[in-house]
């Protein structure tokens, strides 16, 4: 059957970003994991400790780069390792581990400036949390948008008060909403990060969070599967508690659900985890990333859906 899905190029039922970055750069790009060694409010004790309990001692960044290397030469055996595959591909700075604006504007003018005039760095991704943006950084991440492609991650994970303490995010739903509203205002892109498959979480529960994205003006959604990793505090509160994990079968249906619910507008950055296969406890079916992704497009063309096909049906 042919596809007809209008944010698509290929066969995909939902908003890809290979349509979005084809139409907006008429290139392939990459995104350059970067560690820059910052920390996190929940970390350093400003509103927490221990991080989120899910998240290695590196922070997500897994597949950043080395913390002991300047930034340029992360970013430099990032893209020799991508241009391999895609020799012409295009570049995004991707500050990825930790939270990426909890520094002074000195420190984070140091991190971003010299990717802002580099000529194969079409711009920059910063993935960081809520309520680390004062309003001094908004001021610059402002001038920033004015002078290079600039993305904003914020990381939300779940609508949902209870989830949030159990994971230790230590920051709430309204100032989440509120900092989304902030940036769109001075319209910088906002990507959203959410989990499926948090400990008792149902699918009720993970559909209701991507309904309330819906209320907000978003440009980009990552969809994650929790990832019970080896050395965090997730894997000694599995080991206790031994709660749910999500076969595939049950993740993808829930995507899918998900998908179904987004209004069509909204990028699809990602959707599945991709853990380290030597740091993954469970679920292992995570480290078969492409398999996810086929068993998503299988079910969406069996079931003839699309992205956002059940908008109408939301309450008003």
């Amino acid at each position: 059957m042919e596809n007809n899905f209008k944010y698509s190029n290929d066969n995909k039922r939902y908003h890809t970003l290979t349509y979005y970055y084809k139409k907006k750069f008429n290139a392939k790009v990459c995104k350059i994991s970067l560690n820059a060694g910052f920390t996190c409010p929940n970390i350093d004790g400003k509103v927490g400790y221990g991080g989120c309990i899910y998240c290695s001692k590196l922070g997500s960044g897994e597949f950043g780069g080395n913390p002991k290397e300047s930034l340029l030469e992360q970013f430099e055996k990032g893209k020799k390792m991508m241009q391999q595959k895609w020799p012409n591909a295009k570049f995004i700075a991707y500050f990825q581990a930790h939270t990426n604006t909890y520094a002074s504007i000195e420190k984070l003018k140091m991190c971003f400036e010299p990717f802002i005039e580099k000529d194969d760095c079409l711009g920059i991704s910063i993935a960081t949390r809520s309520d680390s943006i004062t309003d001094e950084c908004l001021d610059y991440l402002e001038d920033i948008n004015k002078r290079t492609f600039l993305i904003v991650e914020l990381g939300l994970q779940t609508i949902h008060e209870k989830t949030s303490k159990l994971i230790n995010r230590c920051s709430s739903l309204e100032s989440f909403d509120a900092m989304v509203n902030k940036l769109r205002q001075r319209n910088i892109n906002v990507i959203v990060h959410i989990i499926n498959g948090l400990p008792y979480e149902t699918e009720e529960m993970m559909i209701e969070t991507v309904k309330h994205l819906n209320n907000l003006d978003i440009n980009g959604l990552k969809i994650h599967m929790l990832g019970i990793l080896k050395n965090t505090p997730l894997e000694k509160y599995y080991e206790r508690n031994k709660f749910k994990v999500l076969s595939k079968e049950e993740y993808v249906n829930i995507v899918v659900k998900q998908l179904e619910y987004l209004k069509p507008e909204i990028v699809i950055h990602r959707l599945t985890e991709d853990p380290d296969p030597k740091e993954i406890i469970e679920p292992t079916w995570l480290t078969k990333k492409f398999t996810v992704l086929n068993e998503i497009d299988k079910l969406m063309s069996k079931n003839n859906t699309y992205q956002g096909d059940k908008i109408g049906q939301l309450k008003r």
